[in-house]
């Protein structure tokens, strides 16, 4: 049976951010989702479930842009496959060293472990729909063992992903008139034929990675690790890493993000989480800042401020009458914390009478 993951018009394009993943917020992946708006707004997914994967037809009038990140994935480390059926429309998609364009007919697959962009762009008549199939990237090495690019296209004519498609296809629409085991049958000999597809094509296999790329997935790992001790450096993650200081400074000016960017922004990121989903009764904003490696509450407001647009104790604050409001709609009766400012000021105040500026935060 199919069922609806989202369908958006105009009266609701704009939450399609907070909706995209469905009611559950258990499909797709972590990322940054836009709908860009025409004259009309008509954009629909439609979902059928065969295991652990999901085959997924997604239907649109209008542009969509999609844009998955480090952040995204170090976030929700969802890893899986996508394998995109184009059947109307295009698919423009980037990931890094690499974009290719998937039309009418063509094969594509992007990986979420990866960071990437898409832009699904529709055809002259104002139509795009494709087919895809989500694969837990586990389950996927069942078929084929070498890593794939992080996104690759394959052009029309290849006959045996026509054939791939039309089972599927298949599978989505009619899909119920055999059992799930059958189901799981059908699912397994098309993702052995898209497997045996792209086994044999070189330029769609990722090739073994390079020093540097080690190198670089080490250092990440490192800043993770180590992301909330206030001595953090440059220089301790070089020499953890066995690395120069220049060398890093390198890797990461390449992956597109400075060392005290990354991992301000990081601290800045956690603590909008937490601050999100706790209370002012069960910890302080001055405590979320030192926990998370700031040396005063002063630098800590000010780069939260920066990444967020407003201070942490106002973001707490509507975080906690949004949840308030979303038990209230559920009909349940969650309670509704919210922290005096002076109780906070008090505890922010606390906070900078134990620790100093230091000339580096400013």
């Amino acid at each position: 049976m199919t069922e609806t993951l989202f369908a958006f018009d105009a009266r609701n394009y704009r939450q399609c951010q907070q909706a995209y993943r469905g009611d559950r917020e258990q499909e797709y992946y972590l990322g940054d989702y836009r709908i860009e708006a025409g004259a009309e707004v008509e954009v629909r997914a439609d979902r059928k479930a065969v295991g652990a994967c999901s085959v997924i037809r997604l239907r649109s009038r209008n542009r969509l842009f999609f844009r998955r990140s480090w952040q995204h994935i170090r976030e929700d480390a969802t890893d899986v496959v996508v394998l995109w059926f184009v059947g109307h429309g295009s698919l423009r998609i980037a990931s890094p060293g690499t974009t290719c364009v998937a039309g009418a007919g063509d094969f594509a697959v992007t990986r979420s472990a990866m960071p990437f962009s898409i832009e699904c762009e529709p055809e002259a008549g104002g139509r795009h729909e494709v087919l895809h199939v989500i694969v837990p990237a586990h389950l996927f090495r069942r078929y084929l063992q070498r890593e794939l690019k992080a996104a690759m296209a394959v052009r029309a004519g290849e006959r045996a992903l026509i054939l791939a498609e039309t089972v599927l296809a298949a599978l989505f629409t009619e899909g119920d008139v055999v059992s799930e085991a059958g189901q799981q049958r059908l699912l397994d000999g098309a993702l052995a034929v898209v497997a045996e597809v792209l086994g044999g094509r070189e330029d769609c296999l990722q090739s073994r990675p390079t020093l540097r790329e080690e190198r670089l997935r080490d250092v990440l790992r490192y800043i993770d690790v180590h992301l909330c001790d206030p001595s953090l450096s440059a220089a301790r993650v070089a020499l953890g890493c066995g690395i120069s200081s220049r060398y890093l400074s390198a890797l990461l000016r390449e992956n597109g993000t400075p060392f005290a960017e990354r991992v301000w922004g990081a601290r800045v990121q956690a603590a909008g989480r937490w601050l999100a989903a706790s209370t002012p009764a069960e910890i302080s904003i001055a405590e979320v800042a030192f926990r998370l490696g700031f040396k005063s509450a002063a630098h800590f407001s000010r780069m939260f401020k920066r990444a967020h647009g407003q201070g942490p104790r106002e973001y707490r604050t509507e975080s906690l009458r949004k949840r308030a409001g979303a038990g209230d709609r559920r009909g349940g009766n969650a309670p509704l914390y919210l922290a005096s400012s002076a109780g906070e000021a008090a505890a922010t105040s606390r906070g900078n009478s134990r620790h100093e500026v230091t000339a580096h935060e400013a």
